[in-house]
């Protein structure tokens, strides 16, 4: 008996733009344990509470990054400044979410999948998120790069600062979506069954 991965079809009903939580079916276990039972639970490990304090960091540096590129366009923040404030935020923020990512694709995603067949459709839907993020990723750093090629000039600036600001936001929205879909569908699956069992356990 094989597991058989979601259709493209299915996968698109579920798409990250469109996408506003679970459908019944993929709700089993968040409706067995909601989100205010996960803090004390015994069998919340070390391994899912370190992987819940890197969405919580993903979700800081995305507000940050946000607040600040809504500062410069108020006058907030010199164009001088600007530079120096936004880069080590953002690369710090991309390179994590890539490293991120490649662990919960590699490692992480193929040990849920085969734990419980009735979520497998959702993990290719967390799995195709990926893909539109790293999309939208490509396109954020591409409008930050023109951004800080134009700051000089006022003019041209501000069109780059306003499409930064579009790209950035639709990615950084879709990264919110994303979390909070995610840790629906595997915390309650490692509260059900124990790291142990899962055998994604630290140590």
């Amino acid at each position: 008996m094989s597991i058989k991965p979601a259709s493209k079809d299915e996968t698109a009903t579920l798409a990250l733009a469109e996408r506003n939580g679970w459908p019944p079916e993929l709700r089993a276990l968040i409706e067995r344990y909601p989100r205010e039972t996960w803090i004390g639970h015994e069998n919340l490990g070390q391994m899912a509470q370190f992987w819940l304090s890197r969405h919580t960091m993903f979700r800081e540096l995305a507000a940050s990054i946000t607040d600040g590129t809504t500062a410069f366009q108020g006058g907030k923040i010199a164009a001088a400044e600007f530079p120096r404030w936004l880069v080590p935020r953002l690369q710090f923020f991309l390179e994590q979410l890539h490293a991120h990512h490649y662990i919960e694709d590699h490692h992480f995603f193929p040990i849920f999948r085969r734990a419980d067949e009735r979520l497998v459709r959702g993990f290719d839907v967390l799995e195709s998120d990926h893909g539109e993020l790293h999309h939208n990723i490509d396109l954020t750093v591409e409008a930050a790069n023109t951004l800080l090629r134009s700051i000089s000039d006022a003019e041209k600036a501000k069109g780059a600062l306003d499409v930064f600001a579009q790209t950035s936001g639709v990615l950084m929205k879709g990264l919110t979506r994303h979390l909070d879909d995610e840790e629906d569908l595997i915390v309650p699956l490692i509260l059900d069954r124990g790291e142990d069992e899962l055998g994604v356990a630290h140590g």
